[in-house]
């Protein structure tokens, strides 16, 4: 499938496709004449964004005087942490990094398609899917590292041993499942709210657009916010010793 070369992505193309090809190179792929793809750039943009606002607001945080940004930043850190509590446990908390990264991240993704002259990377299958591998690694690490190999292995095979064969069929295809089932959630929802905003921008630009601009933003948040909780509850499940 081609996709229309965004502003940013021709910039890249432009000035820097030796950087592109070195990225290629590395992962074994084929040298290309415009190696920066627009989801890539957009990444790389949000990553930016995010670390910009974090080095900005660090060296101002304050216990007396929280800025606005502080303050909104703090109520998303209670928001994470309250659900971490409440789908992980008491040891959620210990894994608020990884479920507040991924959740800032793949918000800042879906929202950035809204400023004109961007698009939203998520609404292209290779970056929702890149989340969705990151949270299996990195909730079968978590349950080894909480419960030890043999103990986490236990749990494909059920509380029955003459059960365990198919136990462990079933197991193992649920969790290969799942980064399916979280790639194609985000990507669908994104990809369509992101097709249907612009249909509607390119036939009027009064009142109509800005109803499906908000809508796209109420996905964006639900979407975020999904992704993040179905990553708690693999978690949970992962860590869980009465599993």
């Amino acid at each position: 499938m081609h996709h229309r070369e965004i502003w940013l992505a021709k910039l890249f193309n432009d000035y820097l496709p030796g950087v592109g090809n070195a990225f290629l190179k590395l992962v074994g792929m084929p040298v290309e004449p415009r190696p920066w793809a627009g989801f890539i750039v957009m990444q790389l943009l949000v990553v930016l964004i995010l670390i910009v606002l974090f080095a900005f607001l660090r060296p101002r945080l304050s216990m007396d005087r929280p800025g606005k940004l502080q303050h909104s930043l703090e109520l998303i850190y209670e928001f994470v942490h309250g659900e971490s509590e409440s789908a992980v446990g008491h040891s959620g908390p210990r894994y608020i990094a990884f479920f507040g990264t991924l959740f800032l991240f793949i918000l800042s993704c879906n929202l950035i398609g809204i400023i004109p002259g961007f698009e939203s990377p998520t609404m292209i299958p290779s970056v929702p899917a890149g989340c969705a591998i990151a949270t299996f690694i990195y909730y079968n690490v978590a349950g080894v590292e909480a419960q030890g190999v043999l103990n986490y292995l236990k749990q494909f095979a059920g509380p029955m041993l003459v059960l365990a064969p198919l136990m462990i069929l079933i197991e193992i295809t649920s969790h290969l499942a799942r980064p399916l089932s979280l790639t194609v959630r985000l990507y669908a929802n994104m990809f369509a709210g992101e097709k249907v905003t612009l249909v509607f921008l390119s036939l009027t630009y009064f009142a109509v657009p800005a109803v499906f601009m908000g809508l796209h933003v109420f996905v964006s948040l639900l979407q975020a916010y999904i992704f993040m909780l179905l990553t708690m509850m693999y978690v949970g499940g992962a860590v869980s010793h009465e599993h």
